[in-house]
């Protein structure tokens, strides 16, 4: 199975679990106006699936439409203040980029990319414009990748929308990311002095999205927003290797499948953690009783824990595959801040993925569990995460014999 068709079944499942999760979570509704949400999620498996071959006027399509999905639930308070922090964060970052995107067409007299990086090189345009343009270019993929200081906003949609919701949107923005950076950075090395501060500057914003996410990490509490922070450590991967891809030196060109190995470990770790985050009490400063998840079903708790440890890059799991692909092509690029920040931050996510293994399960309690605690909708989705990824790992594997 080539890498592109392991994305589109991975975004398949994960749509098929996101449709599990609305149909379960309808209430009262009438099933046509529950499962209306459903076409929409379809939409953001498919960017998922397609990733920067999309253009990048998906990009505010894709943020507009989770704010309208948020703000669909009037009612749930959780859900309207997240719309709101996304309507302002998005707003300003479409905003400055698409000045930036301005301030380029007037210095070149061309809206295309990779002509625009030509003409610059014949030396047509004012450099004052164009320094100025490409970090505000550049910003809307940082704040779509969830990367610090705006890493906040992927930990506010864990806590504030629906298991349901929140996987497939984080995951749609931050695809959308990655094709904003490399359809605005098109053959960006035909002129060296542009490649040269795009490429610092993406170097920049990956060691500090992964050296402040891993420190967000450490001191959080709540475990929608912990994952919803080892997310942004996943935006801060990506941007790791597009630093790494438009590195001034590159004696090698990137590795292929990169993409589509991030993508498909993202759709599927992200649906299972999601769950698992909803059934996980908050830690406590004393070692309290396992949840009701691991009393009554310790196998579908550990298919839970399988995605949340592949999501930290636990040794043995795809997702560690995907940090270790990173680093190598940090290593091959000389991006050695870039590297040690990485290190940070797999260290990070390793230590909470360890502490949540001993918060799940805790001290064996006295008595009987509850009866039939755990819906059964939620106990499938983690084993279909769980077992897409053992599946993709089980591929990795046969892929590197």
């Amino acid at each position: 199975m080539t890498p592109a068709i392991a994305l589109l079944v991975a975004a398949a499942l994960g749509l098929g679990i996101s449709g599990m999760l609305l149909w379960s979570d309808r209430g009262e509704q009438p099933p046509l106006y529950a499962l209306l949400p459903l076409v929409v999620l379809a939409a953001f498996a498919a960017i998922v699936a397609f990733g920067p071959r999309l253009p990048i006027a998906i990009a505010p399509l894709v943020a507009c439409t989770v704010i309208a999905l948020l703000a669909r639930a009037r009612e749930d308070v959780f859900h309207s203040e997240c719309a709101l922090k996304l309507l302002w964060v998005m707003s300003a970052a479409f905003a400055l980029s698409w000045a930036g995107a301005s301030l380029l067409v007037v210095a070149t007299g061309t809206a295309l990319p990779r002509e625009q990086w030509a003409v610059l090189a014949v030396g047509l345009g004012g450099q004052m414009l164009w320094s100025m343009a490409i970090p505000l270019v550049l910003l809307v993929g940082l704040v779509l990748l969830a990367g610090a200081p705006f890493h906040f906003w992927a930990a506010d949609l864990f806590q504030g929308a629906r298991a349901w919701l929140a996987p497939l949107a984080i995951a749609a923005l931050q695809v959308c990311g990655v094709a904003w950076v490399e359809n605005r950075l098109e053959v960006v090395e035909a002129f060296e002095s542009a490649a040269a501060i795009a490429g610092g500057l993406l170097g920049i914003g990956a060691a500090t999205a992964l050296a402040v996410g891993g420190l967000t990490l450490l001191w959080q509490r709540r475990p929608e927003r912990r994952v919803g922070t080892l997310a942004s450590l996943q935006g801060g991967l990506a941007l790791a290797w597009l630093a790494a891809e438009h590195a001034h030196y590159r004696p090698t060109p990137p590795s292929p499948g990169l993409f589509e190995a991030w993508a498909s470990h993202l759709v599927l770790a992200l649906t299972g953690a999601a769950v698992l985050a909803r059934l996980t009490p908050v830690p406590s400063e004393r070692t309290a009783a396992p949840a009701v998840l691991f009393r009554r079903h310790p196998a579908a708790g550990f298919a839970g824990l399988y995605a949340l440890a592949s999501l930290a890059g636990v040794p043995g799991t795809p997702g560690a595959a995907v940090w270790l692909a990173v680093a190598r092509e940090l290593v091959v690029s000389g991006r050695t801040a870039v590297l040690l920040a990485l290190g940070f931050a797999w260290l990070a996510s390793f230590a909470f993925a360890m502490q949540q293994v001993r918060d799940s399960f805790g001290v064996p309690p006295r008595g009987t569990p509850p009866e039939n605690a755990v819906p059964r909708v939620l106990r499938a989705a983690m084993w279909l995460a769980g077992g897409g990824l053992a599946a993709l790992g089980a591929m990795q594997w046969l892929a590197a014999r």
